[in-house]
């Protein structure tokens, strides 16, 4: 999961809101607030990666093939990333804790639909739904925790541990996973994150202030409509590609639906007086580029992590437990890699760490390709992976930073809604995008290379691009 180190400025609380004192410490009732703000942010990072593991006995059990176990992830990702902005601009006008508490409430009956879910329709209206709920519950927890908690000691304290139980959710996520599905069985990941909701809803009302916009900007619905509608529509003609070709109808007329689409609503937000993506932010070198480091490293780096989790369960036969250590590892390198990131950082800028981050993730994706039937190869997988998920944090990181810098603080709030998007839409496309590859021909062994091949190619060159493209704004973030 992403870790947004950013601290984008939005528009104080209402009065409603109390007020913070500046000074280092946080008070308990700061303490409670954050508790369930983060206990709500790690919630929905577990359900990025709880269900990966468990991918293979969910498609046994359901009826689902392997080519369509892409939607058990894609399901979940697509309304949260396509509903993102949206949601980030509804919380705005109409109450942010309003949003989150709905967001909350919305998740724990979808989790438990997906828990008891009877075939695959019901099980992907679960996790549909669930997608849909995050969607309300990250911007808007991301908004409670910036209007708070103070700019400064408090809110910086704030984003670091709410980024390292972001990260530490996606770890567990795949750890538990692996447990659960071993010993209570798929059902039981589901069960975890209705749990979750259950625990924390209760919680939030009491503690968590109201906030909203005062200056109360219009709902940019068209650019809301044009824009969720060609994200799930490209997304749909990609998914179902993967099961019956690019030659069906239904697959051509929703891909150039998809573009019509988001190209209206490229015209739409040209012309908007309160846009949902400002397109002028669009043009400045650090935005544009540093969102292109941002949408490859998240859109590739899932989709590695995709077809791994079948290539490791169905090729070298590692039972869900023990596919679940595997992603563990790279979990927690990757929290060593947040920790220190960092500081490699405020050394050497944000516009250098993010190319390096790149090229580091694209190199030892590479190294994946040397894969085989061997169980050697269980060896070369965790460390492949795990050293480029090091590289990928770093570049989530450093992405965040190199297209917030420069950006006024007047704007600070549009640019931090870029990079979640960013992060959204790129763990979206990815599985679809690449899954096509890996899940259709008969040697899953054949297809996890070619995806692998692409994987860093597409990485590799994208690093090339970023560092032409930010070489006149400044070697320092």
């Amino acid at each position: 999961m992403a870790i947004d180190t950013s601290t984008p400025s939005l528009t104080p609380a209402t009065p409603s809101a109390p007020q913070q004192p500046q000074g280092h410490q946080l008070s308990t009732r700061d303490r409670l607030v954050l508790l369930v703000l983060c206990a709500a942010q790690f919630m929905v990072a577990l359900d990025f990666s709880v269900l990966n593991v468990a991918l293979p006995v969910l498609g046994a059990d359901l009826g689902m093939s392997q080519s369509a176990l892409q939607w058990a992830v894609t399901a979940f990702a697509l309304p949260s990333g396509g509903f993102l902005l949206l949601f980030g601009r509804t919380g705005d006008l109409f109450g942010r804790r309003r949003l989150f508490l709905g967001g909350l409430a919305l998740f724990g009956l979808a989790s438990l639909l997906a828990t008891f879910a009877w075939d695959p329709a019901s099980f992907l209206a679960g996790r549909a739904l669930q997608g849909v709920a995050a969607a309300a519950i990250v911007p808007t927890g991301m908004s409670l925790l910036t209007t708070t908690f103070p700019e400064g000691p408090q809110r910086d304290r704030a984003l670091g541990i709410s980024g390292t139980l972001l990260s530490l959710g996606y770890t567990l996520g795949m750890v538990f996973g692996g447990v659960l599905t071993d010993t209570l069985g798929w059902r039981s990941t589901m069960g975890l994150l209705t749990l979750f909701a259950l625990i924390v809803l209760p919680l939030a009302p009491g503690l968590l202030p109201e906030s909203r916009t005062p200056d109360r900007p219009r709902l940019d619905i068209p650019g809301a409509v044009t824009v969720t509608g060609g994200l799930l529509a490209l997304i749909y003609a990609l998914s179902t590609a993967a099961e019956r070709g690019f030659g069906g109808t239904d697959v051509i007329v929703t891909l150039i639906g998809g573009v019509l689409l988001l190209a209206a609503f490229g015209y739409v937000e040209s012309r908007a007086a309160s846009p949902l993506v400002s397109l002028p932010m669009l043009r400045r070198r650090t935005v544009a580029w540093g969102n292109l480091g941002g949408l490859v490293t998240f859109s590739m780096m899932s989709a590695v992590i995709f077809v791994l989790t079948l290539y490791l369960q169905e090729v070298l036969r590692l039972s869900a437990f023990q596919t679940g250590l595997v992603f563990g590892v790279q979990g927690v390198l990757s929290v060593v890699a947040g920790i220190y990131a960092p500081r490699v950082i405020s050394r050497f800028g944000a516009h250098r760490t993010l190319v390096v981050s790149l090229l580091g993730q694209g190199l030892f994706i590479a190294s994946l390709l040397g894969i085989d039937e061997g169980t050697w190869s269980v060896w070369l997988a965790t460390a492949g992976v795990s050293i480029a998920s090091m590289f990928h944090l770093g570049a989530i990181i450093s992405y965040g930073l190199t297209v917030t810098s420069g950006v006024p603080d007047e704007e600070q709030g549009l640019a931090t809604g870029l990079v979640t998007s960013t992060q959204q839409v790129g763990i979206t496309v990815g599985i679809p995008l690449l899954g096509v590859i890996a899940t259709t021909g008969t040697d899953l062994l054949a297809g996890t290379r070619t995806v692998l091949l692409i994987d860093a190619a597409v990485v590799l060159a994208t690093a090339a691009l970023v560092a032409v493209g930010l070489r006149r704004t400044g070697s320092r973030g």
